[in-house]
């Protein structure tokens, strides 16, 4: 019998700043870029779950944070405290926390800096599996003072999927033969893989949940969204036979600003990308990793045409000057006509190493939330 888990920790980076300051305690609290009085230009990291009641939510621009905020305010209710984002000490806890699942658990695969899939197939019954997983969070309270919610299913996908339905403190069991039940009235949107864009082609043709979703064919959903139509397919019906791996590489570490005002001085930009680039190497540095091979540059134009162009060294290095030296050259086309011929002033740069190495470390992946 296959049975994995999912933990995904509840709010956390906002429950981190929470827990570190009391006076936070029971306030709206949005970790993310500076509103600077509704004029900030980045996006809000992470939202506790009273900020969530004002309609604030990870990636919403923070600009518009800050309005719902004040609007709450004029309502009589407390004003969300903004507060920035302490990454390595985010990434701290989070090695706290992986550590904390593998006294219960041998197999545990990090795949963000607050969540995690693991192996209960050792456990032989959902009961004792439900069990274990009480007493690890229980621990994960008593240790860290944070809540996580977890859902146990019978492959990764349902599990994930369980973890976000009661959160938050949750725990959430889906047996084999439960599974299509489980699905069938949940939003199309709760699979992994169906964004927006998706949602709203589905809505076009009166799909709204899995349940609707499932009366169309393999060859439909091909003939709707290509190759990914038969991912979804399998989705929808909760089958999923990815292997839980403790080999979990991270994807990526990045760092990326969005300048107060759009801007095409290259002395700016280059300055800002050799700050980003140490930032980036403190990161990984603080996680373990030892060596990148690949430099990814991002960089988003005042109309927010977004553009990546990466590089791959022959050789992982651990060398901050070859990472300035590789944004710098993937930055360079887009000062001249090469990758700029209209002359588009900047709005975000962004950085990020990837194909990281690590030695005699677990991998906690770090993704802004």
């Amino acid at each position: 019998m296959r049975i994995v888990g999912h933990l995904d920790m509840d709010a956390f980076f906002a429950a981190i700043e929470e827990r570190e300051n009391p006076s936070l305690r029971g306030l709206p609290i949005v970790v993310g870029a500076d509103p600077r009085g509704g004029k900030g230009r980045g996006v809000v990291s992470t939202a506790n779950y009273k900020a969530r009641e004002y309609g604030i939510h990870s990636a919403l621009p923070i600009s518009k944070a800050w309005r719902l905020s004040e609007a709450a305010k004029r309502q009589g209710r407390p004003p969300a405290r903004f507060l920035p984002v302490r990454m390595e000490r985010y990434a701290e806890v989070s090695a706290h926390v992986m550590e904390t699942l593998r006294r219960f658990v041998f197999l545990v695969e990090p795949a963000s800096i607050d969540e995690a899939y693991f192996d209960l197939s050792s456990c032989e019954s959902y009961r004792l599996a439900e069990e274990v997983c009480r007493k690890m969070k229980c621990a994960i309270g008593d240790e860290e003072h944070l809540t996580a919610s977890v859902g146990i299913g019978p492959n990764k996908l349902v599990a994930k999927i369980a973890s976000g339905l009661r959160k938050p403190d949750g725990l959430t069991v889906v047996r084999e033969g439960e599974v299509a039940s489980f699905l069938a009235p949940l939003p199309v949107r709760t699979i992994p893989g169906i964004g927006p864009k998706t949602e709203a082609e589905l809505a076009r043709v009166g799909v709204k949940t899995v349940k609707d979703m499932r009366s169309f064919s393999q060859q439909e959903l091909r003939g709707m969204f290509g190759k990914r139509g038969g991912d979804l397919y399998e989705k929808v019906r909760g089958r999923d036979e990815s292997p839980v791996e403790e080999t979990y590489e991270a994807k990526s570490v990045g760092e990326q600003e969005t300048f107060e005002q759009d801007t095409g001085d290259s002395s700016f930009l280059t300055e800002r990308l050799r700050a980003m680039s140490e930032d980036v190497m403190r990161r990984a540095t603080a996680e373990g990793f030892t060596h990148f091979r690949t430099v990814v540059l991002t960089v988003r134009f005042a109309d927010f045409e977004t553009k990546s162009r990466s590089h791959t060294l022959s050789v992982p290095t651990n060398s901050l000057a070859v990472l300035q030296r590789e944004a710098m050259n993937l930055l360079a086309p887009f000062l001249d006509d090469r990758e700029n011929p209209l002359g588009k002033l900047i709005r975000l740069i962004g950085v990020r190493v990837e194909k990281l190495e690590q030695f005699g470390v677990h991998p906690q992946a770090l993704l802004i939330e």
